[in-house]
């Protein structure tokens, strides 16, 4: 909260100097400001007291003021920069300081945010479906190939409700799929609102011969891990919680609890080799573990395939630079070893509904065996 609201205050006060103090816009823009920035709290905290259409305003406002943020804040601090620059070299023509260039600034700054928002939001809601065939050097009892369907971070709630539900569960049944795996995040921290839209309905659409299966993600344990796998559970997902299942005796699916199960459990999760301890591993295995830390060690463990999500590749331009920075894979495939590895960008987002710099994501796995 803190640093939410020193960025709003940086924001607001570097505003309010480019508009004339004789302004009528100045009231205006002061009451707007902070409704924006009030939106989303307000939303989160109403939200759980009495959930309503109300709320729901609240979340959609709220959560476009935090892309818009975001951008604002790195479009005058990009001019404070230059501005200091300008301090020392005098490179800015005068014209530049005038009161009205200071307006139109703010006006530039205003549309270009606008622009992003909407090329971002429309961005967001069209996921493409990425493509992928891994060869992997195990028999699977006469099993040639695996149709995957993986999504990840799907984040259903109050911005991914009915229809982006509905569009998710049509796109992944359109791909025939064998076996149809979630690798955490599916659900957005508070259970209520994909209860009230009943968004488990859709989910019951899903068809695979050899199942439906899930992880819990950090989000899932934010608002209650229990209380989600229940639901999803009865919603015709099987949710791995440190365990593994052997599918028509030709593979594994191992599934492991997120890494945050410590911190709002107290319990630690199993690592990996201790989670394949009783696995047959002539047979392939594949793992699903929401956050794709410490890569290294389902190698060792032998694991054929690791699916993961959680990054969003930063979900908004630039971040994608500090999650590359933090992960040793923030989109996409990589091998090693013998171990393959895929991080998706996710289906849906958390907080705005906006994607800048990459596309959302289905992903259509071909496992070859041999």
């Amino acid at each position: 909260m803190l640093i939410y609201s020193s960025v709003n205050y940086y924001i607001y006060s570097k505003a309010m100097q480019a508009i004339p103090a004789d302004s009528g816009i100045r009231i205006w823009f002061k009451w707007g400001f902070i409704l924006l920035v009030v939106a989303y709290v307000a939303g989160r905290f109403l939200e759980r007291a009495y959930l309503s259409v109300f709320s729901d305003a609240l979340n959609w406002v709220g959560s476009f003021w935090l892309a818009a943020m975001f951008y604002s804040f790195l479009f005058v601090l990009l001019v404070d920069i230059i501005r200091v620059a300008d301090h020392f070299t005098g490179f800015l023509p005068q014209l530049l300081h005038s009161p009205q260039a200071k307006l139109n600034m703010l006006y530039l700054w205003m549309s270009a945010v606008a622009v992003i928002l909407i090329a971002g939001h429309i961005n967001a809601i069209n996921p493409r479906i990425n493509n992928l065939t891994i060869d992997i050097p195990k028999g699977a009892n006469g099993l040639k190939e695996l149709n995957i369907v993986m999504a990840s971070d799907i984040h259903m709630g109050t911005l991914i409700g009915p229809r982006r539900t509905e569009k998710l569960v049509n796109t992944i049944n359109s791909l025939k799929p064998d076996i149809i795996l979630f690798a955490g995040d599916i659900v957005d921290e508070d259970l209520a609102p994909v209860i009230r839209q009943n968004l488990g309905k859709s989910l019951k659409m899903l068809s695979a011969p050899l199942g439906v299966y899930g992880v819990t993600g950090n989000h899932e344990y934010i608002g209650g891990a229990e209380q989600a796998v229940k639901y999803l559970e009865a919603h015709g997902i099987t949710m791995l919680r440190d365990s593994v299942v052997k599918i028509d005796d030709a593979f594994y699916v191992a599934g492991r609890e997120d890494r945050e199960k410590s911190r709002f459990s107290g319990r630690n999760r199993l690592e990996v080799k201790e989670l394949l301890r009783n696995t047959d591993m002539s047979f392939p295995v594949i793992l699903l573990d929401h956050q794709p830390y410490e890569l290294n060690k389902a190698t060792e463990a032998g694991i054929d395939l690791q699916l993961s999500g959680h990054t969003h590749h930063g979900q908004l331009w630039p971040l994608n630079y500090i999650t590359q920075a933090i992960y040793e894979v923030s989109t996409g495939y990589k091998q090693k070893g013998d171990s393959h590895f895929y991080v998706s960008t996710g289906f849906g987002g958390w907080g705005p509904p906006v994607r800048v710099g990459h596309r959302p994501e289905i992903v259509n796995i071909t496992l070859r065996f041999r």
